[in-house]
């Protein structure tokens, strides 16, 4: 029987973690090697070896509504995309409200994780840990790992020939702060993602000039959507999904580069992605076409080498005079506690496992990595419900397949990552369909059946508004009394922090008619499908 878990890593994955531990009765201790909560989303002056590093503006990609726990909506006054140190200021509310800090040991870093001597008869885990310079063995029936995956810099030094030879100075994205040490300088940010292109717009505002290089380029959207709703409660919905999965793959990937091109034509900013259709993750940047048109940020191909002082692009354009390189490269993946490293990476030095959570060799499945995923959804509702599937799976309310059917489940996946990312073993998912696979296996899916029967105003909501985290809550293990209410008052919430002057003739709630037209092409399109089928 496992009572006892450890969890790795006080972030919101961790957090998660403790409360889901709570609510099904087992008992938690969960080891952090810093002094607070909030893991990424807690700022620190300097980058901390071991610890994921964010600079001071960093604001949040997903809305309130679409990210919060999915038993504790933000406040009311709290706005839609929030800075940093607002969400830190509610991952605490939670921490607070569910008493969850004193399951947590501060400054205290887990050293070593092994299997027990008699692993395949107890499935036990000995964690030794270091705190204060003394180290200290436990035994644990079950180990969450919530470490994230923002830690370890991919820094690709070798890619880049010449660059040893550079007299400005280069380093990874995590040790950039802020941007007054670059006023007047010549800045380039290699890397196309979201850390490239906030720390490329924050620098163009300060620096003489800006570079921005990338490989591939990249889909940009801007995190205010139609009619000035937040873009996710749009279209991160399951009629989306459902139509996405419908349609034929040209008219589906027509009607996707359509709408990424919405807001403005990525061909004439230098932006396009090489694979146009590829459901790659999209750079969030409200104001980077406008720093481009302004001619502060520069976008440029992929650097081909580098001389003392300049940068050389594979398109043959030379950039004299740099002073800074800014390597926003991403990250990789690391887990030096764990003494046998081919549990999470059990094939090819990949990590592999099931449903994204489970290693799926483990002669006992007590092990679970949870927050290892990326998506258009958020990460502590997906979390969430990684954590309420792994307890289930811990406790033996839900079998797993045998081996190899886990192992062929994992490939499959990577085929059809292949096919939507362009890589096998990326991290990104579809949100709503991996939620639905974790939520089916456990019995919190919506019952769409009984519910257009039991409540058609719910049935609505839930199926052509936004996939928020409340429809997780709705029924079956951590169902929660507040989420229909939720669902059903998120729109308010919504306009709440954005409505701060009152119009008296405007509507109160999310427009019927601008649903109606946001469905009106995908409908018309579906329905000529199905007539020639």
């Amino acid at each position: 029987m496992v009572q006892r878990v450890a969890i790795i890593g006080a972030g919101v994955s961790g957090l998660a973690s403790i409360k889901c531990c709570l609510d099904e009765g087992l008992e938690p201790t969960c080891f952090e090697r810093s002094d607070d909560i909030g893991g990424l989303w807690k700022f620190t002056e300097h980058a901390e070896e071991g610890r994921a590093s964010i600079y001071r503006s960093v604001f949040t990609n997903s809305c309130k509504e679409m990210m919060c726990f999915p038993d504790f909506p933000f406040p009311d006054d709290f706005p839609n995309y929030m800075h940093n140190s607002k969400l830190q200021e509610y991952i605490r509310m939670y921490a607070k409200h569910f008493a969850l800090l004193r399951y947590i040991k501060f400054k205290t870093m887990v050293s070593s994780i092994k299997k027990r001597p008699d692993f395949p008869v107890t499935g036990q885990w000995d964690v030794i840990t270091k705190q204060d310079g003394k180290e200290e063995s436990a035994v644990f029936d079950a180990v969450m790992v919530c470490s994230g995956h923002h830690v370890y810099p991919n820094f690709p030094v070798d890619c880049f020939p010449g660059l040893k030879t550079f007299k400005g100075s280069y380093f990874h994205s995590r040790e950039y702060k802020e941007p007054e040490k670059f006023k007047g300088k010549r800045v380039l940010v290699i890397g196309l993602g979201n850390s490239g292109s906030d720390i490329a717009v924050e620098l163009s505002h300060t620096a003489s000039q800006v570079y921005l290089s990338s490989r591939s380029g990249s889909w940009v959207m801007s995190r205010v959507w139609d009619n000035g709703y937040p873009w996710d409660m749009l279209t991160v919905t399951r009629f989306e999904t459902f139509l996405r999965d419908t349609l034929p793959t040209s008219v589906s990937d027509w009607l996707y580069v359509r709408r990424m091109n919405k807001w403005f034509k990525h061909e004439n900013y230098g932006l396009m992605p090489l694979n146009r259709t590829s459901r790659k993750e999209p750079v969030f940047n409200d104001d980077l076409p406008s720093r481009i048109t302004c001619g502060t940020v520069v976008v440029k191909p992929n650097v081909k080498e580098f001389t003392e002082t300049s940068a050389i692009f594979q398109d043959g354009t030379v950039q004299e005079n740099v002073d800074f390189v800014i390597f926003a490269t991403g990250y990789s993946y690391s887990y030096p506690f764990m003494e046998d490293n081919a549990i999470i990476k059990c094939r090819d030095n990949e990590v592999t496992l099931y449903k994204g959570i489970l290693p799926p060799r483990l002669e006992k499945p007590t092990m679970a990595v949870i927050g290892l995923v990326q998506s258009l959804g958020a990460i502590i509702p997906t979390s969430d419900l990684q954590a309420r599937w792994a307890i289930r799976v811990f406790k033996g309310l839900y079998k797993l397949p045998p081996v190899n059917d886990m192992m062929e489940d994992i490939d499959e996946k990577m085929g059809k990552k292949l096919k939507w990312y362009g890589q096998s073993n990326t991290l990104q998912t579809d949100y709503i369909s991996y939620m639905d696979e974790l939520a089916s296996a456990i019995g919190v899916k919506p019952n769409f059946p009984l519910l257009f029967l039991t409540d058609p105003r719910l049935a609505l909501e839930v199926y052509f508004g936004p996939c928020s985290p409340y429809q997780f809550c709705l029924m079956g293990p951590g169902k929660w009394d507040g989420a229909r209410n939720a669902i059903l008052t998120q729109w308010d919430r919504t306009l709440k922090a954005t409505r701060t002057r009152v119009v008296h003739d405007s509507q109160k709630h999310f427009p019927v008619l601008n649903l109606l037209r946001i469905l009106a092409l995908p409908l018309l399109l579906l329905a000529v499908f199905l007539m020639f089928n």
